[in-house]
């Protein structure tokens, strides 16, 4: 008999329960579209809002969001580490704070989008202390939502599963945010509102708004019982020298994301009076919702069959890499075929609509391949990490923001952005550089990326192995338990 054969049996009873009923995951799905409607808004409109309507010099923003996300940065690995160790009075680990964040950090959201003074000064000062707060509550909220996928089910073939869909319900709530550009036009052409005001209007309803319906988390579970843990702060930190996978997956996504927008496209498509489709021309904002649904829609449905996408190229790990490889094929491709007629954009849609079918599963193979590092840490030292380890998803989304803020500015002001141009026109040296930063310079970051990732293991009969031991040691541990609290 194999060893594959003998894990499969030690794991029997594990292996044919259901941990997570439909219901409890459609809500959790739901719960994460709500708190990335709210976060994509902030992190994808905040920077513009600040340059193009509250008229800040772009280099005095890429420097205050670069010097603010790098400090939140360093909060979310202490943010992990305190989760990790403290436990509520239902012995619960993570889900009570997906009950009393939401509602604080909605609020926070929404007033840093909310002009209340002026003089700019007062403004930045209003909006840093803002985002501070709203920083280090979302910290709490989020390490709680990703770190429920690990507790979620003991089985690595289900915690897939609660990835592939809190992961679709992730990108729902993104996509709804896609449309706020589309909105903002129709209120500035036909009820001559300004942007002030439909900044504020859409910081109240996606920020505010997105963040009560992320309440609807709450209904997952905990399917795994986990100590409290007696060491410091900084000792749970350091658990992280046992993950290698953890720390490999982390670095690969700050080469990659550093250079993912460092021209961002709201600057690329408010550039130009309209853009041509055909069969109609839109102005900037509304073609950048046209481009980004003709090119996402195949990505967007290709979410739901990442797991057997996986299995059919040989992995989480094979996943990530195939991602990768078409992507800077693709971009390549796309550069050189520019996007200066109708022909020449559609045939840039239909090479990044197929980009983004495998590109799409990336968060969903992530967060997978980490919740089943965790049972790692688990077998090697008795300790579960959720906090910590879903922490580091933070803090990598911050830092490598950060750094991709800052390199925003300079190279929005190398290119010599001007936002008091009528419309957003720019100039020649603009309009030379916008289409290869924009398409060709993600491409740096994802070579590096697939050179990290490489050393990522992804075999699945250390898995089940792994998983067998852990099962068997949790039920030594609950029967002594129990003897314990008989006696």
């Amino acid at each position: 008999m194999s060893e594959e054969t003998n894990i499969i049996e030690t794991n029997a009873d594990t292996q044919n329960k259901n941990y997570v009923q439909n219901g409890r995951l459609l809500s959790y799905a739901v719960g994460l579209a709500g708190q990335n409607i709210s976060y994509a808004y902030t992190s994808g409109w905040l920077f513009y809002y600040l340059t193009s309507v509250l008229k800040i010099d772009s280099k005095i923003v890429g420097l205050m969001t670069g010097i603010t996300r790098t400090w939140d940065s360093i909060n979310d690995p202490l943010v992990g580490a305190l989760v990790d160790k403290h436990r509520f009075k239902n012995g619960e680990k993570l889900r009570p704070y997906l009950i009393f964040t939401p509602v604080i950090i909605g609020l926070l959201a929404a007033s840093m989008f909310i002009k209340t003074s002026s003089n700019l000064t007062v403004s930045i000062v209003i909006v840093f202390a803002a985002y501070l707060l709203w920083d280090l509550f979302y910290s709490f909220q989020d390490v709680a939502l990703w770190g429920m996928v690990a507790l979620s089910s003991p089985r690595a073939e289900e915690r897939a599963k609660v990835s592939q869909w809190v992961s679709i319900g992730a990108g729902a709530g993104s996509t709804v945010v896609m449309a706020f550009p589309v909105l903002r036009s129709l209120l500035t052409n036909n009820l001559s509102w300004s942007d002030s005001k439909i900044f504020a209007l859409f910081g109240i309803v996606f920020c505010l708004g997105g963040e009560l319906i992320s309440l609807f988390a709450y209904r997952m579970k905990e399917a795994i019982e986990t100590p409290k843990s007696k060491e410091s702060i900084f000792e749970a930190i350091f658990v992280l020298r046992h993950n290698k996978t953890l720390l490999l997956i982390s670095l690969s996504r700050f080469l990659k994301d550093i250079t993912a927008t460092m021209l961002p496209w709201a600057y690329f498509f408010e550039s130009r009076e309209s853009f041509n489709f055909g069969f109609a021309s839109f102005d900037g904002p509304t073609s950048q919702v046209v481009y980004t649904v003709l090119m996402g829609v195949p990505g967007a449905l290709a979410m739901f069959f990442s797991t057997k996408f996986a299995e059919k190229v040989g992995g989480m790990k094979r996943l990530l890499l195939v991602a990768m490889s078409v992507n800077i094929v693709f971009r390549t491709i796309s550069y050189f075929i520019g996007f200066d007629s109708v022909s020449k954009i559609y045939a840039v849609i239909i090479l990044m609509a197929v980009v983004a079918i495998p590109t799409n599963m990336m968060d969903i193979a992530h967060r997978s391949l980490t919740s089943n590092s965790i049972d790692e840490v688990e077998l090697k030292t008795g300790k579960r990490t959720e906090g910590i380890s879903f922490s580091i998803q933070n803090f990598i989304s911050k830092i490598s923001s950060a750094v991709n803020a800052l390199l925003s500015g300079y190279i929005l002001s190398w290119i010599k952005y001007d936002n008091t141009k009528k419309n957003f026109l720019q100039g020649a040296l603009y309009m030379k550089w916008q289409w290869p930063i924009f398409i060709a310079g993600p491409i740096i970051g994802e070579i590096l990326y697939m050179i990290v990732i490489s050393f990522v293991k992804d075999d699945p009969v250390e898995r089940a192995k792994i998983e067998a031991e852990l099962h068997e040691r949790r039920k030594l541990a609950s029967g002594l338990k129990e003897e314990m609290e008989s006696e």
